[in-house]
């Protein structure tokens, strides 16, 4: 057996972005001929560590050190959850990319290139085009690609792999030849990280789990001590919340929307029924299809269905304009690039989306009339500061959040749809937030909120979907509808030898 030896050490990662803390005093080693995992569950910050590790985030304080072995310093070598690929190159290009470049303007297609891609692909059993475009593959060969390319070269046991849920887009026969190749890999001396939502994976693959909570290390265990149930809590945590905060109301017996049939680029097949005063939550894995569940919903983002009714009411040709004039509300995930203008000031964001109330009879657009409504609702969200003529951008991020919350509400929308609500905000912020949940629901808003945050689901919801590979595995409402239940669901390990002891 090979002495293991250390490769990198990480000691007291700390990395802080406005409002929240990813990493709070993160260390960990890896040695030669060693696989390990990382887990957490959403936001619990183990995609910043490997942007701190990539040098896309420099660190807020701690070190990153790799070790010299036989004179050789070691080298990280990264598969990122975007994989790094360019689109419109093709996958002999995109290998070529890792070769010294012959002062070309582009790649050159010699056959020696060819063979050369053909033979990295062919260790993952993969056949097809190398010179067709990346962005013309399936997301398994997109992944294919971008896993020969990270492993290309390997010459020792003077490297580090770090693997950032390569498996999402890869079917089991696939995920066979992954792992096949990257325990040869860690077989010849290599470190390897290996980051995956899929506990399953996770225990079959690694030597050693390192567990992340909230941006705190709170577990570094073996591998082969542990099994489904103790990984999950410890991913989850021993004293989970299970009571409901509020009384829920008896929902209305129509519903505002009913769709069937929902397809996108995941979803694969959704029926929804949205109540008045009902708030139904989505919850799922990155991958699950979560994420496109309300801009499918709002028409933003293209989908199909075979049945969409609104207010009992055929809504066929959907778009955003026309979801808003319909009295849909859409607070997406990524508000600087969807949710808001930054360079406007937080006046004009909020008053956006329905600029009709503020025009006089000749049409033009009354600024005093906008100043006293945003400032009006600056104060009931309890924006600061309550300037509302400064730009967007300047805010923070709970304050952002506030604002474009704000700027949805004040059409009294009778479909809200929340993606990812409070992500990013601060405690505070979150409260102001969930009131704000609460008070559209009691006034009769059908609310739809798809979150990777569990604990919000349970404080929010009346009942949850969980979806798993774009399709509902489990409705859950009652007291069926717990943290620890959510959890389990998503990663898909519901037989009785993965559930968790009682207590959690």
């Amino acid at each position: 057996m090979q002495t293991r030896q250390l490769l990198l050490r990480v000691e007291g990662i700390v990395k802080a972005f406005p409002g929240l803390m990813a990493l709070d005093g993160v260390s960990l080693d890896v040695r030669s001929g060693e696989v390990v995992a990382v887990v957490g569950h959403n936001g619990s910050g183990k995609s910043t560590l490997v942007k701190v590790l990539a040098g896309i985030y420099q660190q807020d304080a701690g070190t990153v050190a790799l070790e010299t072995m036989a004179g050789q310093t070691a080298e990280l070598h990264f598969i990122h959850q975007d994989l790094g690929l360019v689109p419109a190159l093709s996958a002999v290009e995109n290998l070529n990319l890792v070769q010294a470049s012959s002062g070309a303007l582009a790649p050159l297609r010699t056959k020696g290139e060819t063979r050369r891609a053909r033979s990295l692909l062919s260790r993952f059993g993969q056949q097809f085009d190398v010179h067709a475009k990346v962005s013309e593959l399936t997301p398994a060969q997109r992944a294919i690609v971008a896993i020969a390319r990270a492993l290309e070269g390997w010459a020792g046991p003077h490297n580090v792999l770090v693997l950032d849920e390569p498996t999402e887009a890869l079917h089991k026969n696939e995920v066979d030849i992954l792992f096949s190749a990257v325990r040869s890999v860690a077989g010849d001396g290599a470190g390897v990280i290996f980051i995956s939502h899929r506990l399953d994976e996770v225990l079959d693959l690694a030597d050693r789990v390192v567990v992340l909570r909230d941006g705190v290390k709170v577990a570094d265990e073996r591998a082969q001590d542990l099994d489904h149930g103790r990984l999950v809590e410890l991913v989850t945590g021993s004293a989970l919340s299970e009571q409901r905060e509020h009384v829920r109301r008896e929902r209305g017996a129509d519903a505002v929307l009913r769709i069937r049939g929902l397809r996108g680029a995941v979803v694969d097949g959704l029926d929804l029924d949205l109540r008045p005063g009902e708030t139904v939550g989505v919850a799922g894995v990155l991958g699950s299809g979560r994420e496109e569940v309300p801009s499918l919903v709002f028409g933003a983002d293209g989908g199909t269905s075979a049945e969409y009714l609104l207010h009992g009411r055929p809504y066929e040709r959907r778009s955003a304009a026309a979801s808003i004039r319909n009295g849909l509300a859409f607070v997406a995930g990524d508000r600087a690039r969807f949710g808001s203008v930054p360079q406007l000031n937080a006046r004009e964001n909020i008053t956006l989306p329905r600029l009709g109330a503020h025009r006089s009879r000749m049409g033009a657009i009354s600024i005093r009339r906008e100043r006293a409504e945003a400032a009006r609702l600056a104060a009931v969200f309890d924006v600061k500061p309550a300037r509302t003529e400064q730009r967007f951008g300047l805010f923070s991020g709970g304050n952002q959040q506030k604002i474009v919350m704000a700027k949805w509400l004040r059409n009294t929308p009778s479909v809200l749809l929340l993606e990812e609500p409070t992500q990013g905000v601060d405690i505070g912020a979150k409260a102001a937030i969930y009131a704000a949940v609460d008070g559209a629901s009691a006034a009769g808003a059908a609310v739809l909120v798809c979150s990777s945050d569990a604990k919000e689901l349970v404080r929010l919801c009346d009942r949850v979907l969980v979806l798993r590979e774009g399709r509902v595995a489990a409705e859950l409402s009652g007291d069926e509808l717990t943290e620890r239940r959510l959890v389990l669901e998503g990663y898909g390990l519901v037989d009785e030898q993965a559930v968790p002891h009682p207590s959690i």
